[in-house]
């Protein structure tokens, strides 16, 4: 299979498309077949050679991807050949497949193409896992957004939004001419 392997540490350019050895899975594991991945913070920190992959996990980057499951592990019993899936994933995603954790892929949602399901798994486990099972915001309750123009700021925006949460956000920029702060913050109610 190809993958994307950092060659060295550094800029975009020691990204590399090369043949590397087929994925093989486990039996609590699916293999997906990558139809799109997504852009971390994390990715341009491997990269950079400032955040290692964890023990154990595919040295190619790629913290999220989406496609289609064309195998199932043993003792996997949720998922089946061609399932349309997305996946939060400890890297791998830059690569033709990936083998990922039963508990870390998710059905594609309704309406979304795979494309774009790439890029929900980061946003959607973080904001979910936040927001809503550790500070268990319920509606009729008041969220306050900060940085709302980001990725993370506008998932949780709208999932507050669909829940009945009245939501209040901050965006701002350093390129403000406001004489008290150097970075001016709006809040506005969505």
């Amino acid at each position: 299979m190809k993958a994307v392997v950092i060659t060295t540490p550094g800029g975009p350019e020691v990204l590399q498309l090369q043949e590397v050895e087929d994925t093989q899975i486990n039996e609590d594991e699916v293999l997906i077949k990558v139809e799109a991945t997504a852009l971390n913070r994390a990715d341009t920190f491997q990269r950079q050679g400032k955040y290692p992959p964890p023990k154990g996990a595919s040295p190619y980057p790629g913290l999220e991807c989406s496609g289609t499951i064309v195998a199932v592990g043993k003792n996997v019993s949720r998922w089946k050949i061609g399932d349309q899936v997305c996946a939060l994933l400890s890297g791998g995603g830059y690569a033709e497949k990936v083998a990922v954790p039963a508990g870390q892929v998710l059905p594609v949602p309704q309406g979304v193409s795979l494309k774009d399901a790439a890029a929900l798994p980061e946003v959607a486990c973080t904001v979910w896992s936040t927001v809503f099972m550790m500070s268990r915001l319920s509606a009729g309750e008041t969220f306050m957004v900060h940085g709302g123009s980001s990725g993370i700021g506008t998932f949780a925006i709208q999932i507050a939004k669909h829940q009945g949460v009245k939501v209040f956000v901050t965006a701002g920029s350093a390129h403000t001419s406001h004489p008290a702060s150097s970075v001016f913050y709006e809040v506005m109610l969505c």
